[in-house]
């Protein structure tokens, strides 16, 4: 029996940053081509990560990639340096590890063994200890960037510190990643939208796609309890 991976929901998602993007470009008169690619992907990407599809990272790579570009371009260093240093390996580390995981990448094998990878779930006390940990390593992290001249260091602490632990247990198949994943894209809006009001590049797109993460999230959150019961 072959199975439908992507809902109406998703498809919304999908129609909508593109849509999104095309608007904004007409209105503007200012085709972003740069960031209308790296936003199209990028939820292509959540949204293949959300219906627990190896595929994702196809799209991931394109996104990482044009992602650290543009947050380089403006003055956020802790997301340049996560996206270009770790996101972009963590792609195929990240496939490797959902292959072993049972994620079909090919219709053949869908059939036999499902085409979802297997998730999991932490227990209590180590929801709480990564709690813990995360919010240690953000205020660190954060007066560091300060040092560095980072205009928004806490800002991008909580983005790049929450990113990279939500990465792992996104290669790792971990449910809690969605909670992070959605304080994640929360910070990332209010974030790019004071890009926005400096007149940074590529800003305006970039709240368009972080805010198509977080609807993504909030849904990733939701099918990633039923995967890992």
């Amino acid at each position: 029996m072959k199975t439908r991976i992507l809902s109406l929901y998703d498809w919304f998602l999908i129609i909508g940053v593109i849509a999104s993007n095309i608007i904004y470009s007409v209105l503007s008169g200012n085709v972003d081509f740069v960031g209308s690619v790296a936003g199209i992907a990028g939820v292509l990407c959540v949204v293949l990560v959300a219906k627990g599809s190896i595929w994702n990272y196809l799209f991931g790579i394109i996104n990482v990639s044009m992602y650290a570009y543009i947050s380089y371009k403006a003055s956020l260093y802790g997301d340049a340096a996560l996206n270009a240093l770790y996101y972009v390996p963590m792609q195929f580390i990240g496939w490797w590890q959902w292959r072993k995981r049972g994620a079909a990448v090919s219709e053949a094998q869908a059939e036999g063994q499902g085409v979802q990878v297997k998730a999991r779930r932490f227990t209590w006390n180590q929801r709480a200890l990564l709690a813990i940990g995360c919010a240690a390593a953000v205020i660190a992290v954060g007066f560091i960037l300060k040092h560095f001249g980072d205009p928004q260091p806490f800002k991008d602490s909580t983005t790049t510190v929450l990113s990279i632990v939500a990465q792992a247990l996104m290669a790792l198949a971990f449910m809690e990643q969605w909670a992070l994943w959605i304080i994640t894209n929360i910070v990332s809006v209010v974030m790019w939208c004071i890009c926005v009001a400096r007149g940074e590049a590529h800003a305006a797109v970039m709240v368009i796609m972080w805010t198509f993460y977080l609807l993504n999230s909030i849904n990733g959150f939701r099918v990633w309890l039923r995967l890992s019961r």
